[in-house]
């Protein structure tokens, strides 16, 4: 791999020096295994370890056929869907395989004895299979995780929407938790140049599915003015979503577990913050019973914070311990919409609050590829910025999955694949340096100590 690597270092390295390098027969991947796919089998949820289910294996390096890319990986994220990889909950992901690889053609290659997992990628474009004319090799990207076929027409107006619509590295192989990747042509977007590997790798799951969560047509439709409810407003995804909320001219209430999140979240620029544990807000008596009291004293609370309103939109994701609050919270007219259940996927609430006052609950899944490429274009222009506070090595990916697990991390967990250190990768270093400190606020705040092996603060 090190003379790719020397490849992508070198400044004067054109297409034809990208496009004449030989590619590895195998590389180096944070892989499950099949014959591991019960190692978890009666074991409880908050009991599961992902060190013991994430591997690093050398593995096949696949050939891009029709319409796909191969990607030196220098730099991935972690993401829920990893720890739900890792975790073989809801389902082992070999089933996903299985099911995608009975589709027939390509799809084939993608049913093998390992998972490569990992829905977040920045790298190198090294080569092109037929029929891709955007792309070259040697281009810097990043990718987001749709993939599509497209060839039934229910995509074709939302291609989240097509009949054949999986995530890449989840409902796919060859992800981006390794040294080279497999992409679709259509999941390449251009890597914000003032950004590391590591924070450009680090955004594009959690900050597309929050740009069609609050802002798309197919979402909220969030507009100037409106009170938003933020649910983890300082994790992978409510960070993103804040500084959304912020940039639209709208107004965040911001829920957070600890003093430390609810700092985060000021320093972002929310004034509305709600620390629910040190507020003592427990929205249920029992693993069985809701406690509506505590719904009306969360709603009680939020109109302190905006001078009397309800709130016009919820951005939710936790689920099952949260969902029958929401519903309670949210104005009459007004919208919950949910990509996620972390905290489990059978949601109860009072229907009475939801068909009496005319809101509406909507479903929202990851993004299309214009809403992926419109949230790109906010990061690459320096409007919204990366909430990276911790990286790992490729070796140490299990444990990185384990800290977002357990939810001992803030913002997003990189993790660095053939990029030697953190803080390489960056050519525009005067927006850079207009954005620095936005840039490092998620390392730099209070209890977390930068990354595993040092803060980046400039870039090279």
């Amino acid at each position: 791999m090190q003379h790719i690597l020397e490849a992508v270092e070198s400044p004067d390295a054109v297409t034809e020096d990208f496009a004449a390098l030989e590619i590895p027969e195998s590389h180096k991947a944070a892989v499950l295994f099949r014959d591991e796919r019960d190692i978890f089998d009666g074991i409880p949820l908050e009991d599961r370890d992902t060190t013991k289910s994430v591997h690093l294996a050398e593995v096949p390096t696949p050939e891009p056929e029709v319409g796909e890319v191969l990607i030196a990986v220098m730099a991935s994220a972690i993401n829920y869907n990893t720890v739900w990889s890792a975790l073989a909950s809801p389902v082992s992901t070999f089933a996903l395989l299985e099911r995608y690889a009975r589709t027939g053609g390509s799809a084939a290659r993608h049913d093998r004895d390992y998972h490569a997992i990992g829905s977040d990628v920045a790298g190198v474009v090294l080569r092109t299979g037929p029929g891709v004319r955007r792309w070259h090799p040697g281009d810097r990207v990043v990718a987001h995780c749709l993939s599509v076929d497209l060839e039934g027409s229910d995509g074709h107006n939302d291609t989240m929407l097509d009949p054949e619509q999986r995530i890449w590295g989840y409902e796919t192989n060859f992800g981006g938790l390794a040294e080279l990747s497999l992409v679709r042509s259509n999941q390449l977007m251009p890597k914000p140049e003032h950004l590391t590997w590591e924070e450009a790798a680090s955004s594009g799951l959690v900050h597309s599915t929050a740009y069609r969560q609050l802002i798309s047509r197919n979402g909220a439709g969030m507009k100037q003015g409106d009170n938003v409810l933020v649910w983890g407003a300082s994790g992978g995804l409510g960070s993103y979503a804040t500084q959304l909320v912020l940039a639209g001219g709208a107004n965040p209430i911001c829920v957070v577990s600890s003093a430390r999140k609810a700092e985060l979240c000021r320093a972002m620029g929310a004034t509305a913050v709600i620390d629910r544990v040190a507020e003592g807000f427990r929205f249920w008596k029992d693993e069985r019973t809701q406690d509506p009291k505590e719904w009306k004293r969360f709603g009680s609370r939020i109109r302190e914070l905006t001078g009397g309103e309800d709130v016009d939109v919820v951005f939710e994701h936790p689920g099952r311990e949260t969902f029958g609050a929401s519903v309670y919270v949210t104005r009459k007219g007004g919208t919950i919409v949910t990509c996620a259940s972390t905290s489990g996927y059978l949601h109860e609430y009072d229907n009475r609050y939801l068909w009496m006052s005319l809101k509406r609950i909507v479903g929202s899944h990851f993004a299309n590829y214009r809403e992926a490429w419109e949230a790109n274009r906010l990061i690459t222009k320096g409007r919204i910025h990366p909430t990276l506070s911790r990286t790992y090595r490729l070796d140490d990916t299990g444990q990185a999955a384990w800290d977002v697990h357990h939810n001992v991390h803030q913002g997003k967990i990189g993790v660095l694949a053939l990029a030697p250190a953190e803080g390489t990768g960056v050519r525009d270093h005067a927006l850079r340096a207009g954005n620095l400190d936005a840039i490092n606020r998620f390392r730099a705040s209070p209890g977390t100590d930068g990354s595993a092996a040092g803060t980046a603060t400039g870039g090279n």
